[in-house]
């Protein structure tokens, strides 16, 4: 295993787990910390919609019932754990039905959108800087490089009201909102992944090009760093290609940070796409997780939170698995 160890292993698993149930057991008592009944407030949105509605006081109980509200707060908690372990959302407050599993909600709700668009903008924002941070990159990618990086300083909602603007509007080459394309069915087929990645173009530029500044932005010291290293220097003198020294010697050795910011923001990344989802009405969970706090649906909160918990927990759990094999210096081998 490198430099890992078994016990250090185990150590981050069970490390991994206590995060989980730590976060699951704090996104089940902050809720119920609020003031105020869930379902006392969606029977008042419904009597402010269509009316006084009859038999109001019965209604919430029977919906109370059914939501679980009414029993003890342990066996609520218990339920919760049952819920998370049979990996369901639970009932929605909102909708009143089951809610879907989490493989299922990744595929038909998920953040495909923001996670692809962060690793484009990873492998981008930080091949850019090291190669205007390199000595020997040639004088007119230095020169051409910079360019990239000009929406940086650009909110990414506003940018991606400016390509709807632009690309939808304008030009028509691209649709303004939704994830695919009406009439089509939802699966691994050819008609509805082309349609989806049709449809994911714009919210992927808006990510991709607002962002490549960060971690542009941390790449540049790493490597200026890195490049004055006396195994650099070594390289050097022995002879080895440019592009060999470049990729093994600097980047690898510069990335290390990045990586780890990566991981984190992948682990959290549902709550960083909500406002570019909302933009183009793409039904990610970053939208989804908008309309249960506007309706104050508690479960489909606690089940979206729990989801990011659980991939930020998992994410930095494999970036420690993974440090010994992106720069074997790092080890965990007892000496």
């Amino acid at each position: 295993m490198g430099g890992l160890t078994w016990g250090y292993v185990l150590k981050r698993v069970l490390m991994w787990a206590l995060t989980i149930w730590l976060g699951a057991t704090i996104i089940f008592i902050i809720p119920r910390l609020a003031p105020g009944d869930p379902v006392a407030a969606m029977v008042s949105r419904m009597s402010a919609q269509s009316g006084y509605v009859e038999g109001s006081a019965e209604l919430i109980k029977i919906w109370r019932a059914r939501f679980g509200l009414d029993e003890p707060l342990p066996v609520q908690y218990i339920r919760l754990g049952q819920t998370h372990c049979g990996l369901t959302l639970g009932y929605s407050l909102r909708t009143s039905k089951p809610g879907r599993r989490y493989d299922q909600a990744v595929h038909a709700l998920d953040s495909r959108t923001a996670f692809v668009a962060t690793l484009v903008s990873f492998v981008a924002g930080n091949t850019i800087e090291a190669l205007m941070a390199w000595e020997k990159t040639p004088g007119f990618l230095k020169n051409v490089l910079p360019a990239s990086l000009t929406f940086t300083s650009i909110p990414f909602f506003m940018f991606g009201i400016f390509l709807i603007y632009i690309f939808a509007f304008g030009l028509r080459w691209f649709p303004p909102n939704g994830a695919y394309g009406r009439g089509l069915t939802p699966g691994w087929n050819l008609p509805f992944v082309s349609s989806v990645a049709y449809h994911g173009i714009l919210p992927v530029m808006a990510i991709v090009l607002t962002s490549m500044g960060f971690w542009a932005l941390g790449m540049r010291g790493m490597m200026i760093t890195t490049s004055g290293e006396d195994y650099v220097l070594l390289a050097e003198a022995k002879g080895l290609k440019p592009s060999r020294i470049f990729w093994l010697y600097g980047v690898r050795n510069s990335i290390l940070p990045q990586v780890t910011a990566l991981a984190l923001t992948l682990g959290a990344i549902v709550g960083g796409a909500t406002l570019v989802e909302y933009i183009f009405a793409y039904p990610g969970v970053g939208y989804l997780l908008y309309l249960g706090i506007v309706n104050s649906d508690y479960a489909l909160i606690q089940g979206i939170v729990f989801v990011i918990i659980f991939a930020t927990a998992t994410m930095v759990l494999i970036l420690d698995m993974i440090y010994p094999i992106i720069d074997p210096r790092i080890t965990y081998e007892k000496g």
